[in-house]
């Protein structure tokens, strides 16, 4: 039986955690795009380091911050929440005070700022979808994760604008922007600490189990690390290919990346919404396929070369857009819905895991396929993606094989037999939200 939710920009705020929360997350995302996007550049000239060492510590940083999850998912499962995402934020002021006093020419205490940074922001999505998860349930809770999304998409895309701005003034302009993105993350951590928000860790849903380890969902997290690449396709793909490959202006890169960022602020909350009368695993599955056929609708684009190509990787743009979209909307709500209450954190720090490698291995593997061609890259991708696609179809969850998950079908859907009862498992659920 589908449920559907409708949009309702108060209870979206109050699911999400508040306004207080609210702001938190706008101001943590403006502060991350006022420095993020320029961090290869703040290495280069302000402490001039080589293009490569920059990004060898950057990458570091990323990979390294990974190890931290596993630590972050049993602090979630002790019943912390808001603690966690303010930790998140605040870990961050300390990597933007130590690349504030790293001198020139200094390459270590960099990538000791790197991973302070990383491990923020590695840390950020894990404890933000199980704040949530214990503020709303069911398919308030989805949508709420769609309007976080779409919120902090807004906040980065305003705040890479003014430090674009900005970088006419050269390194002493970087250096202000990470001043201030370090107030942002002093300012954010301290908003979404006083929200004090934690949950029981002996409260489980009703029907479900208190213990027992974290659902494996191997074809779900290995299919991630695949579908993860979408997310650095308008980034590094496409750019790549543009300048390249077409010989385009690189105006129609910022074109590609602007019309990503405001399709996502628009359409994440209504799409999830939309797609909320199917399953989750089918909508997730639905992402790869578009997906799949966008990278395809790339490789069309790009063979018409000359003045047509750049028009058709702009258009065919919007259709990988929309399939990140789906993705995004389907994917955390997925593992949320999957794994018991006991054990959300680690279920949630695992998928995370799988996103932050994805992410740290798709711009080396993005350009080793461009340098093949065209073809090797967008067929590679979109063979890729349709696999993990069936993949996530056909995986059965493992509610299905335990007794004490009657109310789980395999697509991780509330079934018909569960609707009666799933107000009142909202109402033990809330029960369980207590004041830090």
């Amino acid at each position: 039986m589908a449920i559907t939710t409708k949009i309702r920009p108060r209870a979206l705020v109050r699911a999400s955690g508040g306004p207080r929360y609210a702001v938190a997350l706008a101001v943590d995302a403006l502060g991350t795009g006022l420095l993020r996007p320029f961090l290869l550049l703040y290495g280069v000239l302000v402490l001039r380091l080589s293009a490569s060492a920059t990004g060898i510590a950057m990458t570091a940083g990323v990979v390294v911050a990974l190890v931290c999850m596993p630590a972050v998912g049993r602090w979630l499962d002790q019943g912390a929440r808001s603690t966690v995402v303010a930790a998140s934020m605040l870990v961050r002021v300390v990597g933007v005070a130590l690349l504030l006093a790293t001198p020139a020419g200094h390459g270590w205490p960099f990538a000791a700022a790197a991973l302070f940074l990383g491990i923020g922001n590695q840390a950020w999505p894990a404890a933000h979808a199980a704040l949530v998860a214990t503020v709303a349930h069911g398919r308030e809770r989805d949508a709420a994760l769609a309007a976080g999304r779409a919120l902090r998409n807004a906040g980065l895309g305003v705040g890479a604008l003014l430090a674009t701005v900005c970088l006419a003034g050269g390194p002493t302009a970087l250096r202000a922007l990470a001043a201030v993105t370090g107030l942002a993350y002093l300012a954010a951590g301290a908003l979404a600490w006083s929200v004090r928000l934690r949950a029981r860790p002996a409260t489980a849903p009703a029907g479900g189990r208190a213990d027992g380890p974290a659902p494996r969902m191997r074809a779900l997290l290995a299919a991630n690390v695949v579908y993860v690449f979408c997310l650095n396709v308008p980034e590094i793909a496409l750019p790549l290919v543009l300048v390249t490959r077409l010989h385009a202006s690189p105006v129609w890169s910022a074109a590609v990346f602007v019309a990503n960022t405001v399709l996502v602020v628009a359409l994440q909350v209504p799409v999830t919404v939309l797609m909320s009368r199917f399953s989750r695993r089918t909508v997730l599955a639905l992402a790869g396929v578009v997906l799949a056929v966008s990278y395809l609708g790339f490789l069309a684009a790009t063979s018409l070369g000359g003045g047509w190509g750049a028009p058709a990787v702009a258009l065919v743009s919007v259709l990988c857009t929309i399939g990140e979209i789906i993705y995004a909307g389907s994917a955390t709500a997925l593992v949320t819905a999957l794994a018991p209450a006991p054990v959300l954190g680690r279920a949630l720090a695992r998928f995370q895991l799988s996103t932050g490698l994805g992410l740290a291995v798709s711009p080396a593997a993005i350009t080793a396929l461009a340098s093949r061609g065209s073809t090797a890259l967008w067929g590679s991708l979109a063979a890729a993606t349709l696999l993990s696609a069936s993949a996530v179809a056909t995986e059965k969850d493992r509610a299905t094989r335990l007794s004490g998950h009657p109310g789980r079908t395999p697509s991780g859907c509330v079934s018909s037999a569960a609707v009666a009862t799933q107000t009142k498992q909202s109402a033990v659920a809330r029960q369980g939200v207590e004041p830090k």
